[in-house]
């Protein structure tokens, strides 16, 4: 049986609950339940959004420098330094250094064309064809113990495998965006749950470091690979006016090695940084992006973006360059950046529509989960076709959106495209400006062009610290 909400409280942060070992557990094969945008408040209010807020935030957590109250050293985690390697980690290491050889076997066509390169396609087959054994090889042997057998005719493979395999991109649309990576997450949630890493987390979120630090960094090295191999085409992308055209998980974890350190038991910090830590507004600079996406997520996934884009960095990354504005730190960096995944990665019917729901990420509604009024950003979602539904469409009442049960203050609505989790307003309005500014930052050369107010607030409900004890 698995509890309605986490099975543990590690400090003052909730960490996603582990099915019993003795419990007789019934898998699903993963459906596509959202099929237009009225379906994407459903999907706020549902099992699998409070459990993706959970994993988020207890990964998050764990990259927050940590100081000893004894004797007052900090000891941050970089990437490229020695982390305890737990056994599941690396044996997922070994299957991402498999995927990433399928490579070798589909080189890129040399034809001419006009968007993503059609090897791609041969490399998913390739890995679409080995998979299951892939799995069988690599996944930790604890996940297929006898309790989890299917009695059903569906197994544990066949749930993980959509997640996994959702991971890589589309070969149909040969694009890549912040969906596969959220189904990546859930793979690697989907884990989790069964078992696979823990049965007993950690105080000091040792374990949560290294899933981050051994799984989802090598994982972001082989998607950046393929882009740059098949020439991947953003999916669900705002363009100019995104955060990134592929990923948004990096910001976070990023940004989290530079808050200010905090002793186990904490909350995570809303403003301030680590004294070693570069200033926000260096991610324009390339010399010092070039040093520091060595050791950091976020100036490594900056750093990608540089190497795949020319011109002023103000230019190609506005949102971004908005962000290294902040002058209160990195701790509020990364509470924006949470904030803003619930606005432009959960909350966006293009992204959102692609994510298949089974027993470990449940369509089913969260008991706890709180109705408020829609906002006018979520009736707005564009519709979808239906004819592509592999699940029942929803029985519950589209116009509602949610909140999660982990957050104590009320909040307001479901977000507009923006991250205005710091005071400054933007100013002037230009007819038809995008929404995805980001108004609580202001740019270092100040001469980047005014775009429009938000008419609502960028609020990740389940992101809110307070929920974790923070203020």
């Amino acid at each position: 049986m698995q509890s309605n909400g986490p099975a543990k409280d590690i400090g003052t942060s909730r960490s996603l609950s582990i099915l019993e070992a003795s419990s007789q557990h019934a898998f699903s094969k993963p459906t596509k339940r959202i099929h237009k945008g009225h379906d994407v408040p459903s999907f706020l209010t549902s099992q699998a959004y409070r459990d993706i807020g959970i994993f988020v935030m207890q990964l998050n957590i764990a990259m927050c420098p940590r100081k000893s109250l004894t004797s007052g050293q900090t000891q941050s985690w970089r990437l490229g330094l020695d982390y305890t390697l737990y056994e599941p980690v690396r044996k997922l290491q070994e299957l991402l250094k498999s995927i990433d050889a399928i490579i070798e076997e589909a080189p890129p066509d040399t034809g001419p064309r006009r968007f993503g390169n059609v090897s791609f396609r041969k490399w998913y087959e390739i890995l679409e064809s080995r998979i299951s054994n892939l799995l069988q090889k690599h996944l930790p042997t604890t996940i297929f113990h006898p309790e989890t057998q299917p009695e059903n005719g569906v197994s544990v493979l066949d749930e993980l495998t959509p997640y996994i395999m959702g991971g890589f991109g589309s070969s149909q649309r040969l694009d890549y965006g912040t969906g596969h990576e959220l189904s990546f997450l859930a793979f690697l949630g989907c884990i989790w749950k069964l078992g696979g890493f823990t049965t007993a987390p950690t105080q000091d979120r040792e374990l949560e470091r290294s899933i981050v630090l051994g799984i989802i960094e090598p994982y972001l090295r082989v998607v950046r690979r393929l882009i740059l191999t098949y020439t991947l085409e953003p999916a669900g992308s705002h363009g100019v006016w995104g955060l990134d055209d592929h990923s948004f998980l990096p910001y976070i974890f990023g940004s989290s090695q530079y808050c200010p350190p905090i002793a186990d038991g904490d909350p995570m910090p809303i403003e301030g940084a680590l004294a070693e830590a570069p200033n926000p507004g260096d991610v324009a600079k390339k010399n010092v992006v070039n040093r520091e996406r060595k050791h950091n997520m976020y100036f490594s996934a900056v750093g990608f973006i540089n190497d795949v884009k020319t011109g002023p960095f103000w230019e190609h990354s506005p949102i971004l360059f908005d962000i290294s504005g902040v002058k209160t730190g990195w701790g509020k960096i990364n509470k924006g950046m949470i904030k803003m995944y619930n606005a432009e990665v959960l909350s966006k019917f293009p992204v959102i529509q692609h994510f298949p729901f089974g027993s470990l990420f449940s369509w089913e509604q969260d008991p706890n989960a709180q109705q408020v009024a829609a906002s006018v950003h979520t009736a707005n979602q564009p519709y979808g076709s239906s004819s592509s539904s592999s699940g029942p469409a929803t029985a519950r009442q589209p116009q509602e959106s949610t909140r999660a049960p982990w957050v104590n203050p009320p909040g307001g609505p479901i977000p507009t495209t923006a991250a205005p989790w710091a005071g400054i307003q933007s100013q002037g309005v230009s007819s038809g400006a995008p929404l995805t500014r980001a108004p609580w930052a202001q740019g270092p050369s100040g001469n980047l062009p005014e775009r429009t107010k938000p008419d609502g607030p960028t609020r990740a409900p389940w992101a809110d610290l307070r929920g974790q004890g923070g203020r």
